[in-house]
C-alpha cells in the first residue's frame, strides 16, 4: 500500500514538473504571420527622451564589429521579413533602440543585437521595428531620420 501511495506520488509531481517545464518555455508568445498591429511599451512621462531611449549606437559600427543575424528561412511570414532586414540593413538597425526594454533584461546593444538569436522571432516589438525601418531605409531616409521616427512609433514621444 505505502509503495502504490509513493509511486502515485511520483507521477503526480513528474506530470506537475512537465506542466510548468512546458509553460515556462512558452510564456513567451510567437509572432503571428497576419500581426500588423503596433506593439508600445509606456514611456514615463516626467523623464526625457535621453534617459528612456534604450541602447543604441549613435552612430554606424563597421559591418564587420556586428555579430551575424540568423537565416530568416528559418521563420516565416513577417518574422522572416524582419530577419531578412537585419541582414539587409545591419548597420541601419545597430543604430536604432529596441523598444521592448531588451537591452536592460538581456543585454542587447541595439535592435540588431535581437536578430543574432532568435528573440526576435518571439517578439512583435522588435519586428514591427525592423520591418519599419526596412520600409523607411527604402523610402531614402537615414539611420537618424529612422531612429527618430522609430522614437515617435515605439518610444511614446510626440
Amino acid at each position: 500500500m505505502k509503495k502504490t501511495w509513493l509511486l502515485l506520488a511520483g507521477i503526480a509531481l513528474l506530470g506537475l514538473g512537465a506542466i510548468v517545464m512546458v509553460n515556462s518555455h512558452s510564456s513567451t508568445p510567437n509572432v503571428p504571420a497576419h500581426n500588423h498591429q503596433v506593439a508600445q511599451t509606456p514611456v514615463e512621462p516626467a523623464a526625457p527622451l535621453a534617459q528612456t531611449m534604450p541602447a543604441h549606437y549613435e552612430t554606424a559600427p563597421s559591418r564587420s564589429s556586428l555579430g551575424p543575424t540568423l537565416d530568416p528561412d528559418r521563420f516565416t511570414g513577417l518574422t522572416r521579413d524582419a530577419y531578412r532586414a537585419a541582414r539587409e540593413i545591419p548597420q541601419t538597425l545597430a543604430q536604432l533602440p529596441c523598444y521592448c526594454h531588451c537591452d536592460r533584461g538581456m543585454g542587447h546593444k541595439s535592435l540588431h543585437s535581437c536578430f543574432e538569436d532568435d528573440h526576435a522571432a518571439h517578439c512583435a516589438v522588435c519586428v514591427n521595428e525592423a520591418l519599419l525601418a526596412a520600409k523607411l531605409d527604402k523610402e531614402g531616409l537615414n539611420a537618424t531620420q529612422i531612429r527618430d521616427r522609430i522614437n515617435q512609433t515605439f518610444g511614446g514621444s510626440d
